[in-house]
């Protein structure tokens, strides 16, 4: 597995190992989003080995793969925000696409020499996300043919990575299976996403900003449930093909951050008033798409899968879990994130005069 100390990456070593599933080697960049805390549970599993490798190093990746023997490699090293990549998208091309080459050359010539029946076993699953699809109206559902349409430097980068895993399929007959899955929540997220960023600026009276009017729609899906899937795709889904993962929770922005408030205030009430009285509207975010909307209906179908949490219930969890583990989360806002704005650019000066 690659990119097993990031946020969904950490939730599948937890999920794997824990449940005995499957013997699990991670190896991980250790980004400023990797954590290796988030893998305190299982870091002394028998079943969990880790190595530090940079996808982009073909030597120490081609080591770590034959060395290990994969029946599949399940690829989520990336880098994945989408205002950082507005700020430097030039890490996004290296890692998610130029990474994702790398990885499929080593995949493919190890794939080659196995024996047959190894070779019919083999998987390589490429998780990626919504946001290759653009941006939705009102209405309508991304679905597994839904034409691609890119609309940040995260996006793009993600739609090349799915096209060369595509590729190396139809060209090579790389066994492959993708996924695309809706936005994640749930803990051991890093706190510049949405949902962490108002748990934790809320804690320390610090503003909560809202890009624009709030009203920008986002489906949301538990990351404990998106692990689920994902386990069921690499050992039961269709070579070749692409499976949708979506939670059917649409919510708009400010929505969500007035829940996160209302059930903070519930579990831990601060003496200085509401939550939802920090909420500040910002300028919105360079090219923000309106709407991403996930049908999942091929997976539920083919593979029996469709997600336990409620918005609601999932969104309880992952409140819980912040006020019960300052440990994690303390660290990272002293020392690598304290929750300021990412991802602007300078205003077009007027040429005119």
């Amino acid at each position: 597995m690659t990119g097993g100390a990031g946020f969904i990456g950490s939730a599948l070593v937890r999920y794997l190992v824990t449940h005995e599933l499957a013997e699990v080697l991670n190896i991980d960049k250790l980004t400023y989003a990797g954590n290796l805390s988030s893998l305190k549970s299982v870091e002394s599993n028998p079943h969990y080995h880790f190595q530090k490798v940079d996808i982009l190093d073909a030597a120490s990746l081609n080591k770590a793969i034959t060395e290990f023997r994969p029946t599949s490699i399940m690829h989520l090293a990336a880098e994945s925000h989408v205002d950082r990549s507005i700020d430097g998208p030039m890490g996004f091309i290296e890692t998610n696409v130029i990474g994702t080459y790398q990885l499929l050359q080593h995949a493919l010539e190890y794939w080659r020499n196995l024996d047959e029946v190894s070779k019919d076993n083999f998987r390589f699953h490429h998780i990626s996300t919504d946001e290759v699809y653009g941006s939705l109206g009102d209405t309508g559902l991304f679905t597994e043919q839904t034409a691609y349409d890119p609309r940040s430097p995260y996006s793009a980068s993600k739609a090349s990575s799915d096209h060369l895993v595509r590729s190396w399929h139809h060209t090579y007959d790389l066994p492959v299976v993708i996924t695309n899955c809706s936005n994640n929540y749930g803990p051991y997220h890093f706190p510049e996403k949405l949902i962490p960023l108002i748990i934790l600026n809320a804690l320390d009276r610090k503003p909560l900003p809202i890009y624009g009017t709030g009203e920008n729609v986002r489906d949301w899906l538990y990351v404990d449930d998106h692990v689920k899937a994902l386990w069921k795709v690499v050992t039961r889904g269709q070579i070749g093909e692409t499976y949708n993962i979506g939670g059917n929770m649409e919510r708009t922005n400010l929505e969500v951050v007035t829940t996160t408030c209302d059930i903070l205030d519930t579990m831990q009430p601060h003496p200085e008033g509401q939550s939802r009285d920090l909420i500040e509207f910002v300028s919105d975010r360079p090219g923000h798409d309106l709407r991403y909307a996930i049908d999942s209906t091929r997976i539920q179908q083919e593979l029996d899968w469709e997600p336990e949490e409620s918005f609601e219930s999932g969104l309880h969890k992952t409140v819980k879990w912040y006020l019960d583990n300052d440990w994690w989360w303390a660290p990272i806002r002293n020392a690598k994130y304290a929750g300021q704005r990412l991802g602007t650019i300078p205003a077009k000066t007027d040429k005119s005069n």
